[in-house]
């Protein structure tokens, strides 16, 4: 067995890059664990092809691989000028208008998106274009007409994005086109999807509703990218399955300053609550043209894996970049690096107090015992993979293998760091029998071997979820044998 095995899973975003034949089985040995459709593009035949192609891909290759639906969301954007571009000069007059027959734009005025933009403005706000690199002064609302002073001198081209720094829009969350998309994202059978410029909880209820009306029991993610989201920070959390932190629009809402400690922030308080992060965009940008990273680059990523993200992920690196594959192996590469060097010091005096559910509290029990008597392995029999996530907050030094006969509890743990999904059908075993060939079934695979001691979570009803209500210690025998050494 290898010395170290990646834990921080890798999230790659789907693109005319990875379309060519054979692209994906490549990306998929190089280690991406879970894909990106990125719904702002493509139509959802588009879509669907490439949700099929990734699943006859993670067949051929034979891993568990998770498929991350990605909603537009209401992003607020500029519309069209009649020349296509335009170049704006610092101290000038531009207005935003807000009004659905406004015409082509030119140097002096565009359309806007949303035209409820002139309610949410007041005179000395900063409107951000273009991720920040065009900068306006609102002098006056006009009626529909915002009208603006221009700070930079900068390019400016059709449908570029816009915010107000410092947030305060009172568009929602979900477009018509979402709920839409969130549809074809049941009909696909995405195991997640992912919510755009979330404000509160209420937004990630109502996907989460949408999503089970369509049938779905896809996990929903809250991207983090709005200066209210920050505001409301625990209580989206806690009704979302993943949060991301999406450093892009996030960034030019709160400036860049404050962007690092945020992250870090939003990573533990995640891990807190239980629930699995993303760190997302730019993280290795220049390889969009170049096949190697920046030393920047490198540290942000390891930076990311030290402070405990469950996955980072790859934007227009792997969609649209020149070396989506060298991206790939890039990432891997430093994720080991930093994992090696990641000190794991679990402090139970911190852990969470108020635990409802059997499973929850094995899995601490499960943790404590691993890290004072030292096991090759943790071995969670699961129905819907929440005990292997349970057990994953915890950030242990050994692997967390979670078994489980549902294709889809195993591509969602897929995405959960430190554990390593595995089929395994219990049904009709007794319970201890259900462990020794749990335990016969890794050591066949190689992930197990003779002496070895690992800690296994099962239920007496492991057909129900929440059933996982016993932790035993077990050690390897001779061919894979197990033999218990206690159980609780």
């Amino acid at each position: 067995m290898s010395d170290h095995r990646r834990r921080t899973r890798i999230l790659a975003t789907l693109g005319p890059a990875t379309d060519p034949p054979g692209m994906l089985d490549a990306l998929l040995r190089a280690g991406v664990d879970v894909v990106r459709l990125n719904f702002s593009h493509g139509d959802p035949d588009a879509q669907r092809a490439r949700a099929q192609a990734v699943r006859e891909a993670a067949g051929r290759v034979g891993v568990e691989v998770g498929i991350l639906a990605d909603l537009p969301g209401p992003k607020l954007r500029i519309e069209r000028f009649a020349q296509g571009k335009v170049q704006l000069q610092a101290g000038a007059r531009f207005d935003l208008v807000a009004s659905a027959d406004a015409p082509a734009g030119n140097e002096r005025e565009v359309g806007i998106s949303y035209l409820g933009l002139p309610r949410d403005v007041r005179a000395g706000d900063t409107l951000l274009l273009d991720d920040g690199l065009v900068q306006l002064r609102v002098e006056r609302v006009e009626g529909e007409r915002i009208v603006t002073s221009v700070l930079n001198d900068a390019a400016l081209s059709d449908r570029k994005g816009l915010n107000r720094l410092g947030g305060g829009l009172s568009l929602g969350a979900l477009t018509d086109t979402d709920r839409e998309l969130i549809g074809v994202a049941a009909d696909i059978g995405v195991d997640f999807i992912a919510v755009s410029f979330c404000r509160n909880a209420a937004d990630m209820e109502e996907a989460r509703r949408i999503a089970r009306e369509h049938g779905s029991d896809a996990g929903v993610c809250a991207k983090i990218e709005r200066a209210e989201a920050i505001a409301n920070l625990a209580e989206i959390i806690d009704a979302s399955d993943v949060v991301m932190v999406a450093r892009g629009d996030l960034g030019v809402e709160i400036g860049d300053a404050e962007l690092p400690g945020l992250q870090k922030k939003i990573i533990r308080e995640s891990l807190a609550r239980s629930k699995v992060v993303i760190t997302a965009t730019q993280m290795l940008q220049s390889m969009v043209d170049s096949p190697i990273p920046t030393r920047a680059e490198v540290l942000d990523v390891a930076n990311a894996v030290i402070d405990g993200t469950d996955a980072v992920m790859l934007s227009q690196e792997t969609a649209a970049g020149n070396f989506p594959l060298k991206a790939v192996e890039a990432m891997a590469r430093i994720c080991v690096g930093a994992e090696k060097q990641f000190e794991m010091d679990t402090d139970f005096e911190k852990a969470q107090r108020d635990l409802q559910r059997a499973d929850q509290a094995i899995a601490m029990a499960a943790m404590f015992l691993s890290e004072h008597i030292g096991v090759r392995a943790i071995v969670a029999m699961t129905e819907s993979g929440g005990t292997a996530r349970y057990l994953s907050r915890f950030r242990s030094n050994v692997p967390i293998y979670g078994l489980s006969r549902h294709a889809g509890a195993r591509r969602k743990m897929a995405l959960v760091r430190d554990v390593f999904p595995v089929a395994f059908d219990s049904r009709g075993l007794a319970t201890r029998e259900a462990a020794r060939e749990a335990v016969k079934a890794l050591f066949d695979a190689g992930l197990l071997a003779e002496d070895d001691r690992v800690v296994l979570t099962s239920g007496d009803h492991m057909e129900h979820h929440g059933a996982t209500n016993t932790l035993r210690l077990l050690e390897v025998g001779p061919g894979g044998a197990a033999h218990g050494l206690g159980e609780i």
